[in-house]
């Protein structure tokens, strides 16, 4: 499981349905990019502790960008941008998944549902 950071900031805002999730999941996949989305809302360095406390008690495996990645992640921007509007970050977390062949769990799947052999399972807040 490759779970997109959405249903990490709701687990965070303390919602059940994704604490279910969540723990279900453990140990799960993020990609780096789920983990700089994530680093990039904490509000002060006591929510990053705290995020970085669950990652590590969870046994999260982040998930490096390759050349492969960003190089999948390149085609499927070329590809869908203009049609589907795909954006780099979850193009990112896209090629991710499907190179690591790892279902997303994410609330977004309009961001990925376009993409072929892309496995989603879709999060319900």
């Amino acid at each position: 499981m490759l779970i997109d950071s959405d249903v990490l900031i709701w687990y965070m805002r303390g919602n059940e349905n994704a604490k279910r999730i969540v723990t279900k999941a453990i140990p799960f996949k993020i990609s780096v990019v789920s983990y700089m989305e994530l680093v990039q809302g904490m509000r002060d360095k006591k929510e990053l502790a705290l995020l970085k406390k669950y990652l590590k008690l969870w046994g999260v495996n982040i998930i490096q960008i390759t050349n492969e990645i960003s190089t999948t992640a390149m085609n499927f921007v070329e590809k869908y941008f203009l049609s589907n509007s795909m954006e780099l970050q979850d193009a990112l977390i896209a090629s991710t998944s499907l190179l690591h062949n790892e279902v997303i769990i994410t609330a977004n799947e309009k961001h990925y549902q376009f993409l072929p052999n892309i496995q989603i399972n879709k999060f319900i807040p």
